[in-house]
């Protein structure tokens, strides 16, 4: 492998697959289009052999390791990084934060949790996977984004204000945990004071 390589690689956002239930490999495919650094969690090991991707790293326990020593052979050069059982986001993260990559695509990060997720966002370029929809933060207090017209979700700390201004008007309202909204073909403009996420669905 070239420096030059190694380099374009840590550019692309890795894909760390956490979890696959509600995941399809049609979702997880377009993430894949630039051979990105692929860590997949143990328990998610079968479903992604299963769909033929190239696996760089398996975040698993001693115990893991010990019984599927085989997969070292079977997807090299693949490698195991030891975690404990709780741990596999953080290993994880911290890995690709220590090995210089800039972003990351978690597949099957429950949005439930996003806020979670607020220490790392100015570390890296993160979105998060969730059944069929798909999160990315907004770190500074403006955005603005053209959509299909559709319905998207926006998630942020209980009553965080959030202004939204597009064809259809002006709006300002608290965000209730996670707010879903209608909107229009078009540019859509979001101010709030502090971080949230947009979630758009997926289209297969």
């Amino acid at each position: 492998m070239s420096s030059h390589h190694f380099v374009k690689e840590q550019q692309e956002p890795a894909v760390l697959i956490l979890e696959t239930n509600g995941i399809s490999f049609d979702e997880v495919s377009p993430l894949l289009e630039w051979v990105p650094t692929v860590l997949v969690w143990q328990d998610s090991v079968e479903v992604v052999q299963s769909w033929g991707i190239k696996v760089d790293v398996i975040l698993a326990t001693q115990e893991f390791q010990q019984a599927n020593y085989y997969l070292l052979e079977e997807q090299y050069p693949v490698r195991f990084l030891t975690v404990s059982g709780s741990q596999p986001l953080e290993e994880g993260l911290h890995y690709l934060l220590a090995s210089q990559h800039k972003g990351v695509h978690l597949v099957g990060f429950d949005h439930a949790k996003l806020e979670d997720l607020a220490s790392k966002i100015d570390l890296l370029d993160l979105t998060a996977l969730d059944g069929d929809w798909k999160y990315y933060p907004v770190k500074e207090g403006k955005f603005k984004k053209w959509f299909a017209a559709s319905e998207i979700r926006i998630l942020a700390k209980e009553n965080q204000p959030l202004e939204l201004s597009n064809s259809n008007g002006q709006l300002l309202f608290p965000i209730q945990y996670l707010t879903q909204i209608e909107v229009p073909e078009g540019i859509s403009e979001f101010s709030s004071p502090d971080i949230f996420w947009i979630g758009e669905k997926v289209i297969s």
